[in-house]
């Protein structure tokens, strides 16, 4: 018999895969009313472990005991029954059904009792979902607003939360953990994992840590520093990534200007009157809380969606009008484009690394008169690995054995190796590891040196601050003026992403004297 006191207990748990060790013995307790930090790199098994607590992944050995008693979890509907319920990073949502259907899958009630319930918890924890939206439509943050709603609507006595926040503006934020703090003084257990250090001290009464599919330590997050505790998790401090050097000329290499574009999907806001520059040597960051336009903006830069040739000088490329080129016209001209749905956009995820290493580079001597050489797609797959440090099986490992976190390395890895003129990067860091999303920033900032344009869509505020030149704030398809990060701060930007644009400092003469 279990300590009745454990609302779970989990005992040298064992899960292995053919390439990985995932987890090896690892031993968790949650109390009733405990928020329970997890924490670790991309790869290190957090996510196997908690999809084994769901009943997604049955453990090799081990054993788990919900409150007091021995269960085996089969699968994540006795999961539910039982109490327990997850929001995962990477979606398990049908596209072709609306929020409320999706929801409706596992919360008892009528679409319309739903719908209700979906609009009145949405305003509560600050998650805007429109019940009747169908999910193909969205963008990740909107389907990541979903799952939280669809967990919190189960009404569960242990929550499970992988990188919750990352959907959110800073005054969101807040709100949720008000909401997670509410939900534990009523007893409710939280695993909450996530990468944002600072969150996690703020937040968390316990946290675990653990490190290549171990237990590295279990401690107190508020008497831990963010270097003490990335420290535990990966075996060394994390260099920050270096000063960002001027190297922005007077040259604009890609201008939109007075850009429109009417989605087709009726929830989606329609983009008005678009104007952003990006100089040669310059880092742009647009900041904004997913779903207001983001999505159709960097589909119509990267050529997904191409503009009718009445718009073709909309945008351009060093001068020349690009609106009406596809996305591999626009590759061939040096723009490159990483998405932010990883395994729907950025890679296909039964092919191998070496097959998705192709999908981008075939005009760059991977395809030789109408022939893949598979010799160099291999050994640029093999190039991307070392270069980023991909934990997979090698280049013949597929796309979706790897966490999201490596997949993303893999992603901006093949990108980069091309060296493009314009670099689109969409949530670049979004569920991944410290260590990693400082070599990412530093890869970016590298290339921006080199004398690159990118433009950054990202919701990590503190990652915009870190790598940008000059940001935009996106609220309903419109975009702020620019802003210099040198004379704004994060509570004003937070403030525009609720639509306030005046609380940005004087965006007009800052534009004007980055140009003067």
């Amino acid at each position: 018999m279990g300590d009745a006191a454990s609302l779970l207990r989990i005992t040298d748990v064992s899960k292995a895969y053919p390439a990985v060790l995932a987890n090896d013995r690892v031993s968790l307790e949650v109390k009733p009313g405990q928020i329970h930090a997890l924490l670790g790199e991309n790869g290190a098994g957090k996510s196997t472990l908690m999809k084994i607590v769901y009943g997604s992944v049955r453990p090799d050995s081990g054993s788990i005991e919900w409150r007091g008693q021995k269960v085996d979890i089969h699968n994540p509907a006795q999961a539910r029954a039982l109490g327990i319920g997850m929001v995962f990073q990477h979606f398990s949502l049908f596209d072709t059904l609306t929020a409320a259907e999706n929801i409706s899958l596992a919360v008892p009630g009528s679409i319309a009792e739903l719908s209700d319930r979906i609009r009145a918890a949405s305003k509560q924890f600050g998650l805007d979902v429109e019940p009747d939206a169908r999910v193909q439509s969205m963008t990740v943050g909107e389907r990541q607003r979903i799952e939280i709603l669809r967990c919190i609507l189960q009404e569960p006595q242990l929550i499970i939360m992988d990188e919750p926040t990352s959907v959110l503006p800073p005054q969101g934020i807040e709100k949720l953990f008000k909401t997670l703090r509410s939900l534990a003084k009523e007893g409710i257990g939280i695993i909450f994992i996530s990468h944002k250090l600072d969150e996690i001290r703020s937040l968390c009464d316990i946290a675990t840590v653990m490190r290549a599919g171990r237990i590295a330590g279990v401690v107190d997050p508020k008497e831990e520093s963010a270097q003490s505790l990335t420290k535990l998790m990966i075996g060394h401090d994390i260099p920050k990534p270096t000063q960002r050097q001027d190297h922005t000329t007077a040259e604009d290499r890609f201008q939109v200007s007075n850009l429109n574009v009417m989605p087709s999907d009726p929830f989606a806001p329609a983009l008005r009157d678009l104007n952003l520059t990006i100089r040669a040597g310059e880092i742009i960051g647009i900041a904004g809380v997913s779903g207001n336009g983001q999505d159709a903006l960097t589909r119509a830069l990267s050529g997904e969606l191409k503009l009718p040739m009445a718009q073709n000088t909309a945008i351009t490329l060093d001068g020349q009008g690009i609106g009406a080129k596809g996305a591999a016209k626009r590759r061939e001209d040096g723009i490159h484009f990483i998405p932010e749905d990883r395994l729907g956009r950025g890679a296909v995820p039964i092919h191998t690394l070496a097959e998705n290493a192709g999908l981008t580079t075939a005009h760059r001597g991977i395809a030789e008169f109408g022939f893949l050489n598979l010799k160099k797609r291999r050994a640029l797959s093999q190039d991307i690995i070392t270069k980023m440090q991909v934990r997979c099986g090698g280049t013949e490992a597929t796309a979706q054995s790897l966490s999201g976190g490596n997949l993303q390395k893999f992603i901006v890895g093949r990108e980069l190796a091309l060296t493009p003129k314009v670099l689109i990067v969409s949530q670049p860091t979004w569920g991944v590891d410290v260590g990693a999303a400082a070599a990412i920033r530093q890869h970016l900032i590298d290339l921006r040196n080199s004398g690159a344009a990118i433009l950054v869509v990202s919701e990590e505020l503190e990652e915009l601050f870190e790598i940008s030149d000059r940001l935009h704030v996106m609220f309903r398809g419109e975009l702020s003026p620019p802003v210099s990060i040198n004379t704004t701060d994060i509570e004003q930007v937070g403030l525009a992403m609720a639509g306030d644009f005046a609380a940005l400092k004087n965006p007009t003469e800052q534009m004007a004297a980055q140009h003067g």
